[in-house]
């Protein structure tokens, strides 16, 4: 990559790594690694993770690892393993090696002896309370327990026999012994290792103690050679027990870790606790709902990845945390989509015309291209047009307001494509209820132009009602109605912020037929309504398509009044 390529991308991470790299620091090429804990789907903020990385690593010639930080058996799953792995591919990266936590728990538990042996850590009897109470306040030291004064060889028993199972859950844990006055309070002898008598995903029964976040992490990096351990701010205070850790197992050039701000994204929440009560709730149809900001479900909506990986570019990576408004998503999807996709018809809500002097029975094929002369893609098709078409009912006011220029009694307007029509009548049912447009077409207008020059304001969408296809639109938006659903805290219940607009399921709508034999994955600009493609519940005569994205941001206009 060239300079001109970074322009744009360019973040503090990034100029420590290139820094790094020029000056050999760590002895070793760099090496990153992304570690997510399989107890859910991979959600946007993730994604933001993945692409800083893979990135990082690929721009210097290092590697990234895949390591799964699996050290809690009553969360973890293979499903969210292989969930977790096609999401990676699926965004576009391939990891170096896959490694797991779980790898690595004997030497882990080989590095406790050692530092029980030592006397930097020894066994604590007390429970999970006592122990929560005695690590003190910010502003108050903590209190050493009871059971800090044991003997090494006390203390190597006891973890043995931890180790053979001779103990219930909770009896004792594993501690560094550091300084219950120290500031940081993860610092006053932090928990490294817990009983826990559960069957591990990969290990089985082998193990009943588990290593604690704090322990595995750094030690696991260490363990792998990464130079950069890249992580987000939440976890700056852990930074101390992470240096610790690794300096007291020995390692040499030891990782740097390094954090960044998480992704606070509006509309939106990505916690994976809250992501689940979501789904456990019925509030959505699944992690991979088309609502949901999993990289399933955004996958499933037919986001593109190139459109996130464009998203987290964008963006850039912060020291300090800031909310990024979903408009900006939004605009890397569509920026994506409307040069790639081809533009074709579909009627949301259909209104029939019946074109009065148009010859019964006939049927004509109309030149229509794909893509707008500003795209730099070319294509065309052939659609059909006949006496009876179906408009967009919202394309039709039998009294037309001000500035509204489309199809109105005794108005003249173009079909797109089409032709010129006049609306000469309107037919109601008992109810009064508008049922049919009667109009007349102007036969010198195909292609939408008229020979003697005259201009019409309005260009309405439309299909054959011969020919066109029935279809069910899936009509995704936010999913919750509040910019930070998450701005009140415990004191109020983010569910009860859900957006009852989030999915609006429109039956009926009509679709031209030339996408009946295109593949599933094709995506569409549906002109003059938003981007499309199907869903995995489409079948043939029984299309389902999910809108992607609308053509412009319309919550705009909801902010700004409100």
């Amino acid at each position: 990559m060239n300079d001109a390529e970074h322009e744009g991308r360019n973040n503090f991470i990034r100029e420590l790594a290139a820094a790094d790299a020029a000056s050999n620091r760590f002895g070793r090429p760099i090496a990153t690694r992304f570690p997510p804990e399989p107890n859910g789907y991979l959600h946007i903020g993730h994604a933001k993770s993945i692409c800083l990385n893979f990135g990082i690593a690929t721009e210097f010639g290092g590697r990234c690892n895949l390591r799964f930080d699996d050290t809690n058996p009553f969360t973890e799953d293979i499903k969210y393993v292989n969930a977790i792995r096609e999401d990676v591919t699926w965004l576009g990266f391939k990891w170096t090696e896959e490694r797991y936590a779980s790898d690595y728990f004997e030497q882990l538990y080989e590095i406790a002896e050692r530092l029980v042996e030592q006397g930097k850590a020894y066994v604590d009897s007390q429970t999970e309370e006592e122990i929560r109470l005695g690590r003190g306040t910010v502003t108050a030291a903590g209190k050493e327990s009871p059971y800090r004064g044991r003997t090494p060889a006390e203390n190597l028993d006891l973890l043995r026999r931890m180790k053979a199972g001779e103990f219930a859950d909770g009896a004792h844990v594993i501690r560094a012994r550091i300084d219950m006055a120290h500031v940081n309070m993860i610092m006053r002898d932090p928990l490294l290792l817990r009983i826990r008598k559960a069957s591990h995903y990969r290990r089985g029964d082998a193990w009943c103690i588990y290593p604690l976040y704090d322990y595995a992490h750094g030690l696991s990096d260490a363990m792998e050679g990464i130079t950069h351990s890249l992580c987000t701010l939440e976890f700056k205070d852990n930074n101390d027990i992470y240096k610790w850790l690794v300096r007291e197992a020995g390692f040499e050039k030891p990782p740097e870790q390094t954090e960044f701000a998480r992704l606070e994204l509006d509309y939106t929440v990505v916690s994976k606790r809250k992501l689940l009560r979501l789904v456990n709730e019925g509030h959505v149809s699944g992690w991979d709902d088309p609502r949901m900001p999993t990289i399933a479900g955004l996958r499933r909506r037919g986001v593109r990845p190139e459109a996130i990986r464009a998203f987290a570019d964008t963006i850039g990576v912060a020291r300090k945390p800031a909310r990024t408004e979903l408009a900006t998503f939004e605009h890397a999807i569509r920026n994506d989509l409307n040069m790639e996709v081809p533009r074709v018809l579909c009627v949301v809500k259909p209104l029939k015309v019946v074109l009065t002097n148009y010859p019964e029975g006939q049927v004509e094929e109309l030149d229509a291209s794909y893509f707008p002369h500003d795209v730099p893609k070319t294509g065309s098709r052939k659609i059909p047009f006949s006496r009876e078409l179906w408009i967009d009912r919202d394309d039709f006011m039998e009294v037309p307001a001000k500035k509204f220029f489309r199809l109105a009694p005794g108005r003249e307007v173009r079909l797109r494509y089409g032709y010129f029509i006049t609306c000469q009548d309107v037919v109601k049912d008992s109810a009064g209820n508008i049922v049919e447009l009667r109009c007349t077409y102007d036969p010198a207008t195909r292609g939408g132009d008229s020979p003697d020059g005259r201009k019409v304001q309005g260009t309405i969408h439309w299909v054959s009602a011969a020919r066109a296809l029935d279809c069910e639109l899936r009509m995704y938006d936010r999913l919750f109605s509040a910019t930070d659903p998450e701005a009140g805290g415990d004191d109020v219940d983010f569910t009860s912020l859900l957006n009852p607009e989030s999915l609006v399921v429109v039956n009926g709508a009509k679709i031209e037929p030339s996408v009946a034999t295109d593949a599933r994955d094709a995506r569409y600009q549906f002109e003059r309504t938003g981007y499309f493609w199907q869903d995995a519940d489409s079948a043939p005569g029984a299309l389902v398509f999910n809108r992607i994205v609308t053509l412009r941001d319309g919550w705009a206009k909801v902010a700004a009044k409100g």
